[in-house]
């Protein structure tokens, strides 16, 4: 069964299936090592991975096991990362979520804005029951957007990969459908 990628507005953002147009936006976001410092893969050097990563999203909707959005500024259209949910398996009602937003980007709460309107888009169309994220240990803003969404930690996987060439721990975050219904009920959204 293939998802049809959504296009999601927030009060500050757009979440949006990506267009050719984001090739050279999408390459400078993966060509940053600033960007990147805790990304279980280097940073790009090719162009051509842009549209390999392209293919992988238009895959990931024929196959049905997810959908990554581009993220812009309502105010100006500019693209400042993406948000995506994939690994979506219908028997378990579970997926996994995953962003990576431009640097002049953070600090203003869209990784939070814009996963919110994903994770939430999961949950109502996806029966999500279960969303997981992971987090590099040493990445304390993911963790925070994660901590912000309602996520709660859940274990540590130690060593799981290597980041820059050195060894790396990851956080493990779920979502439970039940947690996030008290979540929002309390947040008055």
């Amino acid at each position: 069964m293939s998802l049809d990628p959504p296009t999601l507005t927030t009060a500050r953002l757009q979440l949006r299936p990506f267009e050719k147009d984001d090739l050279g936006p999408l390459f400078e976001l993966h060509s940053s090592a600033e960007i990147l410092r805790y990304w279980d893969a280097p940073p790009w050097t090719d162009r051509s991975r842009a549209e390999r990563f392209l293919a992988v999203c238009r895959r990931l909707a024929e196959d049905g096991s997810g959908v990554r959005l581009a993220i812009d500024l309502v105010s100006d259209g500019d693209f400042i990362g993406w948000c995506g949910l994939s690994r979506w398996n219908p028997d378990f009602r579970s997926a996994s979520l995953t962003y990576c937003l431009s640097d002049r980007a953070w600090g203003r709460g869209y990784a939070t804005e814009a996963a919110d309107a994903l994770v939430q888009w999961g949950f109502d169309t996806l029966d999500l029951n279960r969303v997981q994220a992971e987090a590099d240990t040493r990445n304390t803003a993911s963790v925070r957007v994660l901590e912000k969404l309602g996520f709660v930690h859940e274990g540590t996987l130690r060593e799981d990969c290597v980041v820059n060439g050195e060894v790396s721990d990851s956080f493990v975050y779920g979502l439970l459908r039940r947690d996030r219904r008290t979540a929002t009920a309390g947040s008055g959204r």
